[in-house]
C-alpha cells in the first residue's frame, strides 16, 4: 500500500490511496455499521466532546466513497453554524478531513494546528468549516480491520500532547470492544446483518 504516490509538482496528495476500502465496505455492511445515525454512538460522541473540551466529536465509518458519522457531536447540534459556515452533517466526501489518513496509516494522528502542515492545511475542512486542530485514532476490530475513526476537532489550535493521544487511543479501543460485544450479542456473523438496535 502506497501512502504517498507521486503527484504533479505543486500538488499535495490530500486523500491517501486506500486499498482496503472494498474489504472495509463489506465488513461494515456485515456489521450493520456506517449506514445510519446511532443514538448510542451520538451519546458516545457527546461524552468524548465533554471529556476533551472540543466542539466536535465523531465516530466515523469510511467506505470507498464517503465518510459517515454514525456518532456526531457538534456545537450547533445539526443547525447551521454561525459566521456563515455550514453545519457539519453526517456525510462527508472521502477527500474532506483527516480521518482517511488515520485509517490508511492505521495509527493515531494529532494535528495541533493544521496550518503548520502543508499537506493538511489545504483540506476543504479548513476553508468550509473552520477546523484548525484535529485528534483521531483508528477504530480497529478484532480481525485487524480499521473500520473508521474516533476523533475530535476544534476551531482553534489545540496542544493535544501525550495525554490527548492516550485519551483518543483508549476511547477508540474501548469503543471497538463495545461494538464487537454488541455484534456478538446480536448474533451477527459473516454474511449476516445486524438485528435490531
Amino acid at each position: 500500500m502506497s501512502y504517498d504516490p507521486p503527484r504533479p509538482a505543486g500538488r499535495l496528495l490530500l486523500t491517501p490511496q486506500d486499498s482496503e476500502a472494498p474489504a472495509r465496505t463489506l465488513r461494515l455492511r456485515r456489521l450493520g455499521l456506517g449506514q445510519q445515525p446511532e443514538p448510542a454512538l451520538d451519546a458516545f460522541a457527546d461524552r468524548l466532546a465533554e471529556l476533551t473540551g472540543t466542539p466536535y466529536a465523531m465516530v466515523n465509518f469510511l467506505d470507498g466513497e464517503r465518510q459517515f458519522f454514525a456518532g456526531l457531536h457538534t456545537p450547533e447540534g445539526g443547525r447551521a453554524a454561525r459566521g456563515g459556515k455550514p453545519a457539519v452533517g453526517r456525510r462527508l466526501p472521502r477527500e474532506y478531513g483527516y480521518c482517511p489518513h488515520v485509517v490508511v496509516r492505521r495509527r493515531a494522528l494529532a494535528l495541533e494546528d493544521v496550518g503548520d502542515y502543508p499537506r493538511f492545511a489545504c483540506n476543504p475542512l479548513v476553508d468550509e468549516y473552520g477546523i484548525r486542530s484535529y485528534l483521531g485514532a483508528p477504530l480497529t476490530d478484532s480481525t485487524g480491520m480499521v473500520l473508521g475513526t474516533v476523533c475530535v476537532a476544534d476551531l482553534a489550535p489545540r496542544p493535544w500532547g501525550k495525554a490527548g493521544l492516550e485519551t483518543i487511543k483508549s476511547t477508540a479501543a474501548d469503543l471497538a470492544v463495545r461494538l464487537e460485544a454488541r455484534t456478538l450479542l446480536q448474533g451477527s456473523g459473516p454474511g449476516e446483518g445486524r438485528t435490531g438496535d
